[in-house]
């Protein structure tokens, strides 16, 4: 069983930074970081394997978010940078014990069972 905490978020401008935390328990192998605007379905935003040692993003944030992930700490993060109102949505963490070569299975909600609590980022512009 691993669980989720999320922490960090807010507010920012248009052209600005954030910093996502998510501190785990246990050793998940795959971690991602997905996001959900209003209206919309949930769509990844970035994933890392353990033992693969590779890192995915989507399209639209390649760039611009790098997610790491510091073992010692057990804390899964994500910078953001560059923000843009399209960035705004409420943001997950997820993790599973189960790793894939294949980086669409990476950036699928179904190859996670573990999650956050979400927090809410906002863009204005």
């Amino acid at each position: 069983q691993v669980q989720l905490v999320q922490s960090g978020g807010g507010s920012v401008q248009a052209g600005g930074s954030l910093r996502l935390s998510c501190i785990y328990t246990a050793y998940p192998f795959a971690m991602a970081w997905f996001r959900q605007a209003p209206g919309k379905g949930r769509e990844a935003v970035a994933a890392m394997s353990e033992h693969l040692g590779s890192t995915t993003y989507a399209e639209s944030v390649k760039g611009r978010f790098t997610i790491s992930k510091d073992s010692l700490k057990k804390t899964l993060s994500l910078q953001m940078d560059s923000l843009e109102p399209e960035d705004t949505a409420e943001y997950y963490c997820a993790a599973d014990n189960t790793e894939y070569s294949a980086a669409s299975r990476r950036l699928a909600e179904s190859s996670y069972a573990y999650w956050g609590q979400g927090l809410q980022v906002t863009v204005s512009s």
